[in-house]
Parts: structure tokens; sequence; C-alpha cells
């Protein structure tokens, strides 16, 4: 990482979470297809220690640069993407779980601890009603709905269902009651600016990360209720393949990493279902989404890598106008209250 190219955006860890889902839906390839277990091992290893170097450096920028980490907690955007930070690390959770229950015991409680606070934090400034409309996005999902499925997930593989189904609920609700806002935003306001379209792509997560969590507190063949959830991941996906062509009007960024947890999550429930004896469609479709997720999180790689090596992955300016534009926003909000 180019240091010289300044702090590193919160959003970043959207590049650890979509790399720690994506090695999960590997394990549950190993364990259903009998895939190359060293695959989902290097895989994993290679996303904890990506996720670990993210969570140094986004230390390093509250060390070395305060301001602009209090600025982007205070943007009416940016601030929902610092929630992926304890995203990635109930993530990184999960995956400690095969090598040490009590290091990902340890890690969960931090990152659990963490959300709750980020969560009420910014949940609760959206009551207040100090967001414009104009900042109403599928970012919103992330202070509450991702953490709490993803803390329901990692609380049932602790052996802990019942504390996962609080977790699974507050994550569901606060789903339908922010879907709602982000519909009638799309539906009565401007469209979104080209530089926050490719956020749309978080839209796919919830129905499929929720549905993950649901089959972890459970057992048995699915029930209608997670071929529901399915069903609408599905739609999901659909409709950002309709949308594509509009969201693709921003240059690739490393925004487009929004598209990951949702990718590998979708493949990840089939997957799920057809471990515990689902049949029919969602037996083809299983592999199909599997593979499809490899391509597209491989894509964003590769492309992020080839960002990073000409130099392009924080440009300077771009960030330190952003810096800027978030400390007076900041700034008018502080005076405002």
């Amino acid at each position: 990482m180019n240091t010289n190219r300044g702090p590193m955006p919160a959003a970043f860890f959207g590049i650890a979470v979509g790399a720690l889902a994506l090695a999960n839906a590997w394990r549950v390839g190993v364990r259903i297809w009998h895939l190359p277990a060293v695959v989902a091992q290097v895989l994993t290893v290679a996303s904890l220690a990506l996720w670990l170097v993210l969570l140094l450096a986004y230390a390093h920028k509250w060390i070395a640069y305060r301001a602009q980490a209090l600025a982007e907690l205070q943007h009416p955007v940016q601030s929902s993407l610092a929630a992926l930070a304890p995203v990635s690390s109930l993530l990184a959770a999960l995956a400690l779980l095969q090598y040490s229950r009590v290091a990902a015991i340890a890690l969960f409680s931090v990152a659990v601890a963490g959300q709750l606070v980020l969560g009420l934090f910014l949940h609760g400034r959206f009551w207040q009603g100090v967001s414009p409309p104009e900042t109403v996005t599928p970012a919103m999902y992330l202070p509450s709905v991702a953490p709490s499925f993803v803390a329901g997930t990692a609380a049932a593989s602790f052996g802990w269902p019942h504390v996962g189904a609080m977790f699974f609920g507050a994550g569901l609700l606060s789903w339908l009651a922010i879907e709602s806002m982000v519909m009638h935003r799309a539906a009565v306001r401007e469209p979104l600016s080209e530089a926050l379209r490719p956020l749309v792509g978080i839209q796919l997560a919830p129905p499929v990360v929720g549905g993950v969590t649901y089959l972890s507190l459970g057992a048995g063949a699915p029930d209608l209720f997670a071929q529901i959830l399915l069903g609408y991941g599905l739609y999901q996906a659909l409709l950002l393949l309709r949308l594509l062509p509009w969201i693709r009007k921003q240059p690739f960024a490393p925004s487009y990493w929004a598209f990951s947890f949702g990718a590998a999550a979708l493949p990840t429930m089939a997957m799920r279902m057809v471990e515990r004896g689902a049949t029919g469609p969602v037996e083809w479709l299983a592999p199909v989404l599997f593979i499809a997720a490899n391509v597209v999180i491989g894509t964003l790689a590769v492309k992020t890598a080839g960002q990073l090596i000409q130099g392009r992955l924080m440009p300077a300016a771009v960030m330190t106008a952003a810096a800027k534009a978030a400390v007076e926003t900041g700034g008018r909000d502080a005076r405002a209250g």
C-alpha cells in the first residue's frame, strides 16, 4: 500500500469482506463437493492476512491522520462504510474458528462491541435527521444490518444459537426498515451520482447474508422462509445485472467491492441449502453461482491489484478533496447541532 497517497479509507475494508466471504464459500465447497482443501486454506490465510494489514493501516490512520478519520465518521455516506471494519472482523473471527476457538471468540467479542458502539452511533444519527435525502444509499445497511447478520452466524458457529437469533432479529428488521427508505429515495429523488452508483451492489447482500445466518440457526432441510430469502437474493442479482450498464458509468474504483459480499454470500447460501438436503433447482444453481462469485471477486481483485501497481488505488488529489469535503460537512453539522 502506498502511504504517499494518503490514509486508507474505511471503505477498503470491503476488500477484506469480499475475500473472507469467498474463502468461507470455498470452505463450504470443500465439505459438499470435495473441492481442493488447500485452495480454501490458502484463501482463508490470505484473506486473514489482508484483513490484518487493512486493520493496521486503519489504526495508523487514527494515529497519524486523526482529523481525517474523524471527518470520515461525520460524513453522511463515508461514515456508514466504516462499519465494514467490524463486519470484516466478524468474518475474520469465523475464519479463525478452524484454527483457535479462543482467538475466534476473543476477536468476536471485540468486533461485536465495536459493531454495537459504531452501529448505535450511526443508526442513532439517522433518527436525528442530519442526513439529506441525497445521501440515502444502500450503504445505510452497513451499520446495523450487515454486522448483525454476521454476528448471528458467528454466534451460531460458536454454539450460541439464542444469541445468534437475537442478532438475526436485529439485522432482519433493520434491513426491512432501511430498504423502504432506500427504495423511496430511488423512486422520488434524482438518480445517484456516478461516484455513488457502485454502492448499489450492497443491495444484494441483505437477503443472502441473512439467509446464511438463518440457516446457521437451524437444522434439517431448508424451510420455506430460507427459500424465500434465496429467491429474493436471486432477484436482486438479476436486478444488478440489469443496472450494470448504468452503474459502470463510474470507472472502476475500490467502491466496486460493494458487490463482493453479496456475490459470495449468494452461492454460500445455496451451497448451505444443498448441504442441508435441499433438492431441485438449488442443486444446479449452487455450482453456477459459486463459479460466478469466483469470477466476480477474481475480477475485482485483478483490477484492484492493477490500480495498486499503477499507483492509482488512492489518488492523492481525490483523497485530499474528499477529506476536505468531509471536514467541511462535519463542521457544518457541528455548528448546526
